[in-house]
């Protein structure tokens, strides 16, 4: 007899980026779903990595990273967002951005404890907090330029807040917070015990002359904040699953405690390799303009089609508006793209904890040209 598990995520099921992926690969489809490069990435890193391993630094680092790697990073830090991070006591390396932000979450919350978070979300944010035993508070985002509702914000705030979490670039709708965003929220917090998670994977891929508004610029915000990055978006490499938590002493010690007994320690290679490459700042201080060159080629080919582009300053991806020409659920326009036009996307409305159709389609630019190009091919075709 099988024992009964009592799911403690009841309503989640597969990822809409599974599902798109798996029908991709069955209708033989070109995938600008889920987020990922299919260019390579630089070849000087793949090197560095198999000369790290060919060297034999192939055992287990420290627990909270290679502490090069984090002398590095409180570096880059410093120069980025012009403030001091301590790299012994207020960096710890994680197999990914999710996983950061699922630990700051666990480090954090009890049972009933209230998150506000913004939708529509990338998904791991409401599962995150559901697993915990806290209680998601849903505020949608203003459509169509997805901005934050900070009165609305204001109302839901009560004694069992506990965070606020947010996302600039903004994953999926490619919004950046704006310095008025960032006064609301310090005057929000000013004076409460109420966390910030703060999800700053993209924060290299911000396009037109935008600012990326780092939580870290901000003295008030830092001091209780935890912010979360992703090697994998800055060099193209997702696929390693390499991030890392910046938060203060005292909140990062608790967040350890969840580190040691869950991942404990992170690909020792990688973490070698990463600590000479980030030598090179380049790499991640032009990343914008290649992502920019991206979109903009990307929006110039979609001129074709009867899609609408909405605005995308960051991030990999940018909506389209398909409102002008169908009256069809995202999820089935969708389906239907994948299945006779050879295109996946991924439908907005499978963001929201409650679908929202607002007539919008998510579409990865970061991707070759000649994928973009055959991509727009077969969208023409179909209309």
């Amino acid at each position: 007899m099988t024992p009964d598990i009592q799911s403690k995520l009841p309503q989640v099921g597969t990822t809409i980026f599974t599902v798109m992926s798996a029908l991709a690969v069955k209708h033989n489809a070109i995938n600008l779903g889920q987020g990922f490069p299919d260019f390579p990435m630089n070849p000087k890193l793949t090197s560095l990595v198999n000369e790290t391993m060919q060297s034999g630094y192939n055992q287990y680092v420290h627990m909270c990273g290679l502490p090069a790697l984090r002398e590095r990073l409180a570096e880059k830090v410093n120069e980025d967002y012009n403030t001091h991070v301590n790299p012994e006591t207020e960096i710890t390396l994680t197999p990914g951005g999710t996983y950061a932000i699922y630990t700051a979450f666990t480090s954090i919350l009890q049972p009933g404890d209230e998150v506000i978070l913004f939708e529509p979300a990338y998904d791991s944010y409401i599962p995150n907090i559901e697993i915990n035993g806290g209680v998601a508070i849903r505020i949608p985002l203003e459509f169509p330029d997805y901005s934050i509702n900070w009165e609305l914000v204001k109302s839901k705030v009560n004694s069992k807040t506990k965070a606020i979490i947010i996302n600039t670039p903004h994953n999926p709708t490619g919004s950046v917070l704006t310095q008025e965003d960032i006064a609301q929220l310090r005057s929000i917090v000013e004076g409460t015990n109420i966390f910030i998670i703060s999800d700053e994977v993209y924060e290299h891929l911000i396009f037109d002359n935008k600012e990326h508004l780092s939580i870290l610029r901000y003295p008030d915000l830092k001091a209780r904040s935890f912010v979360c990055f992703s090697f994998g978006k800055v060099y193209h490499c997702t696929g390693w699953k390499m991030g890392y938590c910046i938060a203060p002493e005292s909140m990062m010690k608790e967040f350890r405690k969840v580190h040691q007994f869950n991942c404990f320690t992170c690909n020792s290679p990688v973490q070698f390799a990463l600590a000479e490459f980030l030598k090179d700042k380049n790499q991640y201080r032009e990343l914008g303009s290649f992502l920019q060159k991206k979109r903009d080629y990307f929006k110039s080919l979609m001129a074709q089609t009867p899609f609408k582009p909405l605005p995308s300053f960051g991030s990999y991806f940018q909506l389209y508006d398909y409102s002008g020409f169908s009256n069809e659920s995202e999820n089935d326009l969708a389906i239907r793209l994948t299945q006779e036009a050879g295109v996946a996307t991924i439908p907005v409305s499978a963001f929201y904890k409650t679908p929202v159709d607002n007539k919008v389609l998510r579409f990865c630019f970061a991707k070759k040209e000649e994928t973009l190009e055959a991509a727009v091919e077969r969208l023409v075709k179909f209309f």
